[in-house]
C-alpha cells in the first residue's frame, strides 16, 4: 500500500467508536502501519478487550492510548483532543466512526432514544470536528477527517427512522465540511464520508451471533476505504457479499427520482410503485 502523507508512520489517528468493530479494525491496522492511535469508545469493556488486542500488534515503535469517552459530551470530546495533544501530537487522521443503533418506533414515539441517537450518530461528529479541526485546519501537514455515514442515510428505508435522519445528517454535514475546506486556500484538511456496506460489527454481533455470509469483515471494509482515500474519494461507498457497487447506485438514483418525478415519499416501498422498481432495479 502506498501511503499518503497522513497515512504515514509516527503521525496520529484518533478514532471514535474504536473499541470493535470498523473502529477497532482501523486502529489496528494504522498501528500496524506504524501511526500513533487515539481509541475512544464509551464502553468501557471493549477498551479493556481492545487494549489487550492493540498490545499484540508490533507497533514498529507507534503508540496507542485507549480513552473512555462520550461523544454526545462535548466536554469529553475537548478532554479527548487535550489528551492526544499531550501525548501523542498534532493529529493527522480523524475518524468521526462512534454510533448507536437504538431502537425507535414511529415518528412521534421514544421521544428519549430518539435524542439519544441523534446526539451519538450526528452531534458525535459535529463535536468531534469542534474539537480538533481548527488546530488541523492551522498545521502545515496534509491531514483528513473521515465521518461514518451509512446507506440508510442516503436511501432511508422504513424501520429505524430515528437512525435514517442521524446519518442523513452525517452526510450532509460532511458535504458541507468538503465544502467549506475547498474555500480555504491551500487547505491542508480534506473531507471523506464513509458509507459501509454489511460490515459485520459488534452492533450486528448482538442479534447475529454469526457472521452472514452477506456480510463483509470490519478488515475488508478498511482494504476499502483506504484504497478509496488513497484515490481522493469523498463518498466511500462500499460494497459487500451481496450488494455490489451497481445495486447502491440505482437504489440511490431511485431515491432520488422520488423528487425529481414527484413520486411519493419512500416509494420504493410503496405498493403502487413495487413492480415499476423491480423493473428499474432489473434494468
Amino acid at each position: 500500500m502506498t501511503n499518503h502523507v497522513w497515512n504515514t508512520p509516527g503521525n496520529t489517528a484518533v478514532i471514535t467508536g474504536g473499541a470493535n468493530g470498523i473502529g477497532l479494525a482501523t486502529a489496528k491496522r494504522f498501528l500496524s502501519n506504524g501511526l500513533s492511535v487515539l481509541v475512544a469508545d464509551r464502553d468501557g469493556e471493549a477498551l479493556a478487550l481492545a487494549v489487550k488486542q492493540l498490545s499484540e500488534i508490533d507497533a514498529k515503535g507507534a503508540s496507542y492510548i485507549c480513552s473512555q469517552c462520550d461523544v454526545s459530551s462535548m466536554e469529553e470530546v475537548q478532554q479527548l483532543k487535550e489528551q492526544a495533544d499531550k501525548h501523542l501530537g498534532e493529529v493527522s487522521i480523524l475518524m468521526n466512526n462512534a454510533g448507536t443503533g437504538l431502537p425507535t418506533k414511529s415518528p412521534w414515539e421514544d421521544l428519549e432514544n430518539w435524542k439519544k441517537l441523534i446526539e451519538i450518530n450526528l452531534w458525535g461528529v459535529i463535536h468531534g470536528c469542534q474539537a480538533f479541526l481548527p488546530d488541523m485546519l492551522a498545521a502545515p501537514e496534509p491531514s483528513l477527517v473521515i465521518n461514518t455515514g451509512s446507506k440508510q442515510g442516503i436511501t432511508k428505508p422504513p424501520g429505524n427512522y430515528a437512525y435514517n435522519m442521524s446519518k442523513a445528517g452525517v452526510l450532509t454535514y460532511t458535504e458541507s465540511l468538503a465544502h467549506a475546506f475547498r474555500q480555504i486556500e491551500n487547505c491542508p484538511v480534506t473531507a471523506h464520508l464513509l458509507v459501509p456496506g454489511f460490515t459485520y460489527t459488534g452492533m450486528i454481533s448482538r442479534f447475529l451471533p454469526e457472521k452472514p455470509d452477506a456480510a463483509w469483515t470490519p478488515e475488508q471494509l478498511v482494504d476499502f476505504m483506504l484504497e478509496s482515500l488513497q484515490r481522493g474519494d469523498f463518498y466511500i461507498l462500499c460494497p459487500d457479499n451481496d450488494v455490489t457497487r451497481e445495486i447502491d447506485e440505482k437504489r440511490i438514483q431511485w431515491n432520488t427520482d422520488d423528487i425529481i418525478k414527484n413520486r411519493p415519499a419512500l416509494s420504493r416501498w410503496h405498493p403502487d410503485f413495487e413492480q415499476a422498481f423491480e423493473d428499474f432495479m432489473k434494468g
